[in-house]
């Protein structure tokens, strides 16, 4: 077992961070929900450059790395972009010229896929498969209805990846949230001292941080797991997005605290960071039913590996 990633997809990581800040880095975002229409022409350049397109996760360990890496750099800089989905697409849908795999839920499916114009292929927990055609977004944001033509039911190899792909994204999303927190408690002042002196802060920091770096170890077995196509794939990513909801709901209360009222305006990169990772944290499923679903799965023998 292998926890960490290798020196090429940390390097490839590294070298997309760069790429999405030259870019435009946080404007992305802003533009993006002004205009959804536009995240194609924003970021698709971008990532075309990086050879993202060309990776294929499903058929090589060390492209499922950089495949993880790219996702934690995009959720670093929440760029408009549904990059796991893309990145997890099925190679057996090929026919179909399908560009990205969305899991849904049962009911009411959608996915952060507004104002694109590709063909979606959408994945439920159970592995059923079908075609989804994205409405227009009823309202600002970038969340879109998905109505659902079923195909298969050959999907559950689909669900592992599609799923850990997703919690990198969220990953990189709560690297920045603390980032970002570090920098304003040392800049910002209290009683004469920086707000980082206090104990109380320290404290917060901590919980925070323990979170977050528990993820990345979770995180890392997960992809190790779906690499290795474990017979209990799918149950690990599900505890890996349980486990990532709990850190987020964490990672930004503390980071929001911190920040006080100014976290939650615009010209602040922490509130468009909170906003970008809305979706990630409500779809397919919230913390509940993700938890139910893993219970279902995994509920008579229990997890096994770093989850037991």
């Amino acid at each position: 077992m292998i926890l960490e990633l290798g020196a090429d997809a940390e390097e490839y990581g590294r070298a997309a961070l760069r790429a999405f800040d030259a870019a435009g880095g946080d404007e992305l975002a802003v533009r993006a929900d002004a205009d959804p229409a536009v995240r194609d022409e924003l970021v698709a350049p971008v990532l075309r450059g990086l050879g993202a397109f060309d990776l294929k996760p499903r058929a090589d360990a060390d492209e499922l790395e950089a495949a993880a890496a790219l996702c934690r750099s995009a959720g670093y800089w929440a760029l408009p972009y549904p990059v796991a989905e893309c990145l997890s697409v099925p190679a057996d849908l090929d026919d179909l010229d399908v560009h990205g795999l969305i899991v849904v839920a049962d009911h009411a499916p959608a996915g952060a896929v507004a104002g694109l114009s590709k063909r979606w292929a959408a994945v439920t927990a159970a592995g059923v498969r079908s075609m989804a055609v994205a409405h227009p977004a009823a309202g600002p944001g970038l969340v879109a209805e998905l109505t659902l033509t079923e195909i298969d039911t050959e999907g559950a190899d689909d669900v592992a990846l599609a799923l850990a792909l997703g919690c990198w994204t969220l990953l990189g999303m709560l690297d920045r949230a603390l980032d970002l927190t570090k920098d304003h408690v040392r800049l910002r002042e209290q009683f004469g001292q920086p707000l980082a002196k206090f104990q109380g802060v320290q404290f917060q920091l901590t919980d925070a941080e323990v979170e977050r770096a528990g993820l990345d170890m979770l995180a890392k077995y997960a992809l190790w797991s779906t690499a290795t196509a474990r017979p209990e794939a799918v149950d690990d990513a599900l505890a890996l997005r349980s486990a990532a909801l709990e850190a987020a709901d964490v990672v930004f209360r503390v980071c929001h605290q911190l920040h006080g009222a100014v976290g939650f305006c615009d010209e602040t990169a922490l509130s468009w960071l909170s906003r970008y990772s809305q979706p990630l944290r409500r779809l397919p499923w919230g913390l509940s039913a993700t938890r139910q679903l893993l219970v279902e799965r995994a509920g008579r023998t229990g997890l096994t590996g770093l989850y037991a």
